[in-house]
């Protein structure tokens, strides 16, 4: 399976076009446009892939996907079994800068959107407390069409460029490249394999059969083109799992997902989990708890 070239449904009447998601579970594959995404989370749970950088989503996220970066927003298990109608719901806004909207970003009075797109093209995260404003803005210009909605996508970008000085990168931080089609298809393939066989035991050499290369070429391979380790990619996948089902309730007990995740001690899961996420266990049950009910009250704030 490789990274899927995606087509954004454009109408000839908008420069600034938006979807709205509410289906069962989010597009299960990886995939990159021309387009850059602003996406907001409204409902639904899952892990977040953007090129090299794995993490949880939640409501109430908001991110920016850069131009071409390989992505997906993978649900929950449990959204595929129930298959629920409007199991998850976002609201994405894609715009074309390079071609579609030069000509307006190229004016002079323009110049702090093309320096914040510029700066933000490999993708970020709004933090909470620049996401309740940055929300309402961005509902105004899901709900509106035509010169209403770019003066607004507008007013979203002068927000974001003159507020936004503190923010969570999308990448390792390095620019690199776009993959070229074999590798789309290479990386892809490691990325959904480990997946799928998180709770496993993945050695090299069985990560390394997937793309048919040696242990050694792997670890070469896959830092030069996420600059991490496998195993530090590995861990956050399964922090990332362990993360969901502490706050889901799935188990009591902290051994137990520890080794439902992949891991071999819980001492070991505790100093992972540590070192990825900055916390105990028990402090990021709390502080998600206190993010969960901003979040809801974002949502429910009007536009």
């Amino acid at each position: 399976m490789k990274v899927i070239p995606f087509k954004i449904p454009v109408s000839q009447a908008e420069s600034v076009i938006v979807n709205e998601d509410i289906l069962p579970f989010f597009y299960g594959h990886m995939h990159r446009h021309k387009e850059m995404q602003l996406s907001l989370i409204l409902k639904g749970e899952g892990t977040l892939i953007v090129g090299n950088y794995t993490q949880s989503f939640k409501p109430g996220d908001f991110y920016i996907i850069g131009a071409n970066q390989p992505h997906i927003l993978k649900s929950d298990t449990s959204y595929y079994n129930s298959a629920l109608p409007g199991g998850v719901h976002a609201i994405h806004i894609f715009f074309e800068h390079e071609h579609t909207l030069s000509n307006l970003i190229n004016l002079p009075e323009m110049e702090f959107v093309k320096r914040f797109l510029d700066k933000t093209c490999q993708g970020l995260q709004v933090p909470e407390e620049y996401a309740p404003e940055a929300t309402k803005i961005f509902m105004k210009v899901s709900r509106s069409s035509g010169l209403k909605r770019l003066l607004s996508f507008i007013k979203l970008i002068q927000y974001f460029s003159r507020n936004l000085t503190d923010y969570k990168s999308l990448s390792t931080g390095f620019a690199s490249a776009p993959f070229p089609e074999a590798e789309d298809s290479r990386m892809n393939e490691v990325y959904q394999y480990t997946m799928k066989h998180y709770a496993e035991n993945i050695t090299l050499e069985r990560i390394a059969s997937v793309v048919h290369i040696t242990p050694q070429a792997f670890c070469k391979y896959f830092k030069k083109h996420t600059c991490k380790t496998y195993n530090a990619f590995l861990n956050e996948i399964r922090i990332n799992e362990a993360c969901k089902r502490i706050i889901n309730g799935e188990s009591t007990c902290i051994s137990s997902i520890a080794y439902a995740t992949g891991f071999n001690s819980a001492i070991n899961f505790n100093k992972v989990f540590k070192k990825t996420t900055g916390k105990s266990p028990s402090e990021y049950i709390r502080e998600y708890k206190r993010e969960w009910k901003r979040a809801i009250k974002m949502i429910k704030q009007p536009a």
